[in-house]
């Protein structure tokens, strides 16, 4: 298929880079008239303002991030740890004093501090907070909430992919390959090779031959696979063609709003969220691995809380700054957090895997700001009252977007499954 759009077979590069495009179900729009589209899109251009949706920003930090070093510190306690906490500029909220600018920003979030997940594996452990199902049950695979998010709020003609993770996340699983995320594996290369090989005429010839070989195949072949291969083309070009995708082009940025979020590649890929977002793509993830600490948990959690503080703090404000902030929910997690116990295993104290109670924060998306939800007893190993499920996590993400929780998705064969499992309950607290 590549061949008949660029003929040159020794842009082995090219190729490959389109092929990933196109198994990430990059974009779609039908190839039937598919220039009128895209210039008639290019020349909209709606302000930010005008979107009908709200989107969402999820910063994932992979691996387990330490509640009681960062989010909820029980200083004083016998394995309370090295950090002191300071106050945050809402009274009565402390966090760690490794995350100085974030504590600037409760007025505008929310500490969530009673989150049992109960999935202790990592994989585990990610796939159900990214989907809200157990991997493997029911035999399916099922859509992580980037995708969710994709098929409920994202618009079909859109040149840019609904789904962006700047990372490694879960794909659509039933939802299709017009859901899967377009994974950006350096936000500050964003995506590379963008432009023909061939002029613009012998492109589009070459197009419109592909476009007819397809929809011959496609009279006699109806299974599946054939419509997703069409499909993933399709969007490919869709984002080849589209002026928006100038938003992947970190070089466009001014270089004091680049230097104000550092130089680190997850600062690099706030700063590509937030112009994802600004264009219109209502779901990006950025990924930060690392926070897998069984060994110098102290020290190393030192250098990560410093590695996301001010990168954060800069998004919501640039949000903020650009009337964003109340149309994107910006969510802090992990897929668990870790021991209130410190083990000894290893040359460095470290802490282990510990789902039963930890934190997450939330900012923007319109929620009620500056409080804290739930609570953990004295070492931060209980959750006080009662605790917040991952299904409930979820479940108040997509109340937060506008999203109907329990509307049913069918899979290929036809079976209904719900976008969040029955017993969810959203957080009440949290909306205004």
């Amino acid at each position: 298929m590549f061949e008949i759009l660029n003929s040159d077979k020794t842009h082995a590069q090219t190729r490959r880079d389109f092929m990933r495009l196109s198994a990430a179900g990059a974009l779609g729009v039908g190839l039937s008239g598919w220039l009128n589209v895209l210039a008639a899109h290019a020349q909209q251009n709606a302000p930010a303002g005008q979107r009908r949706h709200k989107s969402c920003i999820l910063l994932w930090m992979d691996g387990g991030m330490s509640h009681k070093d960062t989010l909820d510190l029980k200083p004083g306690t016998r394995n309370g740890g090295e950090f002191r906490e300071i106050e945050t500029n809402v009274p009565g909220i402390r966090i760690s004093e490794h995350l100085p600018q974030l504590a600037r920003k409760m007025n505008e979030g929310v500490l969530i501090r009673n989150m049992s997940t109960g999935e202790g594996a990592h994989q585990r452990a990610r796939y159900y907070l990214h989907t809200g199902y157990r991997e493997g049950v029911g035999g399916l695979s099922y859509p992580a909430l980037g995708s969710i998010v994709s098929a409920e709020l994202g618009q079909e003609e859109f040149p840019l992919p609904n789904y962006v993770s700047i990372g490694r996340s879960f794909g659509s699983g039933f939802l299709g390959p017009r859901h899967q995320p377009l994974i950006v594996n350096d936000p500050t290369r964003g995506v590379e090779d963008m432009r023909p090989l061939v002029s613009e005429g012998r492109f589009n010839s070459r197009i419109g031959l592909l476009e007819e070989m397809e929809a011959a195949f496609l009279r006699q072949q109806t299974v599946a696979s054939a419509q997703a291969h069409r499909t993933t083309y399709q969007r490919t070009v869709a984002l080849l063609r589209s002026r928006e995708v100038q938003a992947f082009d970190l070089s466009r940025e001014p270089q004091a709003s680049r230097e104000a979020y550092g130089d680190s590649r997850f600062a690099q890929g706030c700063l590509l969220a937030r112009r994802l977002v600004e264009v219109g793509v209502p779901f990006v993830e950025v990924t930060l691995g690392g926070w897998d600490t069984h060994e110098n948990n102290f020290n190393r959690v030192r250098t990560l809380s410093g590695t996301i503080d001010t990168p954060i703090a800069q998004l919501i404000t640039d949000l903020r700054e650009r009337g964003l902030l109340d149309s994107t929910l910006v969510i802090l997690m992990s897929e668990f957090g870790r021991t209130p116990t410190i083990n000894t295993r290893g040359a460095q104290p470290g802490r282990d895997h510990y789902p039963r109670a930890w934190s997450l924060a939330m900012w923007g998306g319109g929620i009620r700001a500056g409080q804290v939800i739930g609570a953990t007893d004295a070492e931060g190993a209980t959750v006080r009252g009662r605790p917040t499920s991952a299904l409930d996590f979820l479940a108040t993400v997509c109340q937060i977007l506008g999203i109907d929780y329990t509307k049913e998705n069918n899979t290929p064969i036809g079976r209904p499954i719900r976008i969040v499992d029955r017993g969810a309950q959203p957080i009440r607290e949290i909306f205004g």
